[in-house]
């Protein structure tokens, strides 16, 4: 029903495209902008989770390569007192521990975790799909 006084284009459910597509713009915009905040606060949740597992890492690091020195060494003395020479014994054991060093490092460089926010960025393409369909 229309009240007197109010013509089809100027009612409240009738507005014409002239008032809606800049609404639409600003509404447009206003997603793009929660959206990218959405991004920044999974990216800064993920460097920094990044940042304490490194750290971590570092230190427990630093004391497996003291303990796997004197484990080394251990066994280095230990073949010796088998009856391998000192020099042969510290070779053998070297080799052995180089080559599963390469192979750990070659598997830890593979099963390295993607740092792309994949909930951010399936979102925002929603969003340019949704904006898209509505500009149409």
């Amino acid at each position: 029903m229309k009240t007197s006084g109010e013509s089809p284009k100027t009612g409240a459910g009738n507005r014409n495209i002239s008032e809606l597509l800049p609404e639409f713009g600003n509404e447009v915009v206003q997603l793009m902008k929660s959206e990218a905040d959405l991004l920044r606060t999974e990216l800064n949740a993920k460097v920094e989770r990044l940042e304490t597992a490194a750290g971590s890492m570092a230190v427990g690091a630093v004391c497996l390569v003291a303990a796997l020195l004197v484990l080394l060494q251990a066994l280095v003395v230990a073949l010796t007192n088998a009856g391998m020479g000192a020099g042969w014994a510290s070779l053998l054991v070297g080799v052995v521990v180089g080559i599963i060093g390469i192979a750990l490092l070659g598997y830890g460089r593979g099963a390295a975790p993607g740092l792309m926010p994949r909930r951010s960025a399936a979102e925002a393409q929603k969003t340019a799909a949704m904006a898209k369909e509505k500009m149409q």
